[in-house]
Parts: structure tokens; C-alpha cells; sequence
């Protein structure tokens, strides 16, 4: 694991570790005008919503970030979409900017500090913050049904929307 990311995930385990909870209704995430924006309003609306925590220095997130700019070209007219959430924060805005334009990445992003971002993880899913990427699998409902660290291949994002959309087959 190369050092600079190293160091920022250690930061940010610790930082969640120490970080005071939000209140009731805060989030910890903006657009990159500046504006205070929340998970609702990029879930439901009979799609399914893939969020995608990032940061412009994982390694990981800059190789496999071309899948998903096609996997949301694919299925943002149709059954799916992707948002982005950068960890940069805003000290590091200018490098979140500089990810989505190298990857070309025309799907919404937001971005918050690790820190609240990772306790934003934590009370979303319920589960630890390991670092990124992190996926976060929200259903047409608005409804949190699945998270995954690390890359996510787009066929198991395809397959489990699919298997999810579909109704139950009769037993027997």
C-alpha cells in the first residue's frame, strides 16, 4: 500500500474513531459549489442509486473509475445511477476536481471531509469505515440494501439489481 494513502486511510479510521457524531438531519456532504446536500436527494425515483466513496489519491478509485462512468452511461436512462462522494474535503477540492476531469466523470459527485464522511458511513450502513473506494447500494425506495469496500465489479452491481428487481419465483 503506497505511503500517502497508507497514512490517510490511518488518519481517517482515526478521525472516525474521534469524530463527534452529526445531529439529527446534518450532513457532512456539499456539492462543489459549496452547497450542503444529502443522500435523499440523489435516491429513489424508481432507480437504484450507486454511491461510490473516493479519493483522488486511491490508487484503486483511479484505476477502476472508468467502469463505472460506463456502468452509469449504460443505466442512468434506465434501471440505475451512480453518484460520487469525494473524501478529499474541501482543502483538497481542487484534487477532487482534478479526478473527475482526467476521468471524464459525468456523473453527480459531492464532497465531504474523511472524517465526517466516514461517520456519515457509519451511521448509513452500520458497518465500519475501511477506506476507499466504498460502495453504497441504495434501492428504487431510497432504501440502503447492500455495501461493499473495495472494488465492486459492475457485473455484481448488474446482478444484484437484477435479482432484486425481480419478483419471487413460486416454490415447488
Amino acid at each position: 500500500m503506497p505511503l500517502q494513502y497508507s497514512k490517510l486511510l490511518r488518519l481517517g479510521l482515526l478521525l472516525a474513531c474521534l469524530s463527534p457524531g452529526l445531529a439529527v438531519g446534518e450532513t457532512p456532504l456539499k456539492d462543489f459549489e459549496g452547497e450542503p446536500r444529502t443522500i435523499k436527494e440523489f435516491t429513489g425515483g424508481e432507480q437504484w442509486t450507486v454511491v461510490m466513496i473516493w479519493a483522488s489519491d486511491c490508487h484503486v478509485c483511479n484505476r477502476e473509475i472508468h467502469s463505472y462512468v460506463d456502468f452509469h452511461f449504460v443505466h442512468s436512462d434506465q434501471d440505475a445511477r451512480m453518484l460520487g462522494i469525494s473524501i478529499d474535503g474541501w482543502a483538497g477540492k481542487k484534487d477532487a476536481e482534478d479526478f473527475i476531469r482526467r476521468h471524464k466523470v459525468d456523473f453527480p459527485n459531492l464532497i465531504g471531509n474523511a472524517d465526517a464522511v466516514a461517520h456519515w458511513f457509519m451511521q448509513q450502513s452500520g458497518a465500519r469505515w475501511v477506506g476507499t473506494p466504498t460502495f453504497l447500494l441504495y434501492n428504487p425506495a431510497g432504501e440502503l440494501k447492500a455495501q461493499q469496500v473495495g472494488a465492486v465489479p459492475v457485473k455484481v452491481i448488474e446482478d444484484f439489481i437484477g435479482k432484486s428487481g425481480q419478483p419471487a419465483e413460486p416454490a415447488g
